[in-house]
């Protein structure tokens, strides 16, 4: 049988993906990436270990709970089930999400651990132990298209679908990726866990960072860089002093909520200017933007010769917008048909097709917004 290597994480999304590549005839072998959390109970040199028993583990030390069940379904399944500490690859997602935030940006660090570390160091494994390709629970397709490369699809539940955070993966490394649970929905998807016996069958859903389990980002942005000097005043768009605030980095771009101070009417976090400590609030006419410029992008096909019609999708939650993009550089400028809100400088911005809208086409890193009128 052809070996593949899964990212197990003990949801039921890669665990159910296990059952799926068992009965499409793989032999699988079962990866948890250890975050190398600083604990005594992580502590191990070994690149390559099965991990510890769940019990010597601490809530949010590698994720214990989760290692737990990843290793309870590898052992429903009778796959082998290995954990490799990533503790350098996970440290370089929490400086890039910690150093975003302290640049006046909006991280993605899911986007940023699939680049780096799932379908990076992952396939790097993979060959290691002869293995064809990789997996993970990911809602997405790989498929191949009319010129023989590998395209990348949204995932048939557009509820669940995680082509988004996809956008950065080589086409090279598509094309050695498998995603099982890309053309099922959630609910046949837990079905499937709950017929194969696996407990994880009715586990939640994470709905937060992997290294910030109590979505506190400020108090972690703090923690790993130190304390710094980020109160500064609340502004408006002339540049008017409208109040003050207790740090920067506690905003993002679109935010109306959580701002500490009322004032009489809506208010949106229009900018971060860390420079002067300032954030810029306004009206959501202010927040609306006509397109955006990015940069560093990854394209998934030809990189386009002049304008090319499609649609953008900004940021995770968002119904991608119909557009005109333009390569430029190592980068593209996107033009709405319609402005949108919430362009947020730090995060992706994702390119479907035109003529296939589940097709991603390449994506970049939004660097600013253009400003309706």
């Amino acid at each position: 049988m052809p070996r593949i290597v899964l990212a197990m994480s003990g949801g039921v999304d890669s665990s159910a993906a296990a059952v799926l590549l068992q009965r499409a005839g793989w032999e699988v072998v079962g990866l948890f990436m250890r975050s190398g959390a600083e604990a005594e109970v992580c502590a191990n040199d070994s690149p390559l270990t099965v991990l510890p028993s769940a019990k010597a583990h601490k809530q949010g030390c590698c994720s214990a709970s989760d290692a737990a069940d990843a290793r309870r379904v590898a052992d429903r399944l009778d796959i082998p089930f290995h954990a490799l500490n990533f503790a350098g690859e996970f440290g370089r997602i929490k400086d890039y999400f910690a150093d975003e935030y302290l640049a006046g940006r909006t991280p993605n660090p899911c986007v940023q651990c699939n680049n780096w570390l799932k379908f990076g160091r992952l396939h790097e494994f993979a060959k290691s132990i002869g293995a064809e390709a990789v997996a993970s629970g990911h809602y997405a397709r790989v498929e191949t298209a009319a010129d023989g490369r590998p395209a990348l699809l949204r995932g048939v539940d557009r509820r669940k679908d995680q082509s988004y955070v996809l956008f950065g993966v080589s086409g090279e490394a598509l094309a050695e990726t498998r995603f099982p649970c890309g053309g099922l929905t959630k609910p046949e998807i837990r079905e499937l866990a709950a017929e194969a016996g696996l407990r994880v069958a009715d586990k939640p859903d994470s709905q937060e960072i992997c290294f910030v389990p109590d979505n506190d980002y400020a108090g972690f942005v703090n923690r790993h860089r130190g304390a710094r000097e980020t109160a500064g005043e609340f502004v408006d768009p002339t540049g008017a002093a409208i109040g003050e605030h207790p740090g920067y980095e506690r905003f993002t771009v679109g935010q109306r909520k959580g701002l500490g101070m009322a004032f009489g009417e809506p208010k949106f976090v229009l900018r971060i200017e860390p420079d002067e400590r300032r954030v810029v609030l306004g009206s959501r006419e202010d927040l609306r933007c006509d397109g955006l410029t990015a940069d560093r992008a990854n394209w998934l096909i030809d990189r386009p010769a002049g304008p090319l019609r499609c649609f953008a999708q900004i940021r995770y939650q968002h119904r991608a917008a119909a557009c005109e993009v333009t390569a430029e550089g190592d980068g593209f400028t996107v033009r709405f048909e319609e402005p949108q809100e919430g362009v947020a400088p730090g995060q992706a911005c994702v390119l479907y097709g035109a003529e296939e809208p589940d097709r991603v086409l390449g994506g970049g890193w939004i660097r600013s917004g253009l400003r309706a009128g």
